[in-house]
């Protein structure tokens, strides 16, 4: 078996279809990255990785939105074909079996604020044991 296990955020916003009775959530993931070549110059290669992920599970797809850093594994598949020039080309695509958020710009790594359970916070002032008692 081989996996791919690949960490970057989404080019554009996902896509859910039905096909044959079954939910599948497209979206591509861009991996960048950074080095410097034998001449001391900084680079970037982006990787682009088309993605299926074949769940019942579509409730996560509205948070995959454009700019969303996410973490994929899953079974790599690599595809050649032919551009309308004639030029060979090639592709890499996932069928997904993991997905998590990791965040996005301007987020602070959680899905949303509404959707996480509310729970209270203890202050400094709620702390009631002395503060050298630790349990370890």
């Amino acid at each position: 078996m081989i996996k791919l296990q690949v960490i970057g955020h989404l080019g554009k916003d996902c896509v859910v279809n039905t096909v044959n009775g079954k939910n599948v959530i497209n979206f591509t993931v861009a991996h960048t990255e950074r080095y410097r070549d034998s001449q001391g110059n900084n680079q970037e290669k982006t990787t682009w990785v088309d993605c299926a992920y074949w769940s019942d599970k579509t409730a996560i797809s509205p948070y995959l939105t454009k700019g969303k850093q996410v973490y994929v594994d899953g079974t790599p598949e690599a595809r050649s074909f032919q551009r309308n020039d004639g030029t060979p080309g090639s592709s890499l695509s996932l069928r997904v079996r993991e997905i998590q958020l990791l965040g996005g710009k301007g987020d602070s790594g959680n899905i949303s604020a509404a959707s996480a359970p509310a729970t209270a916070v203890p202050t400094a002032s709620d702390i009631s044991e002395p503060v050298d008692d630790l349990p370890f």
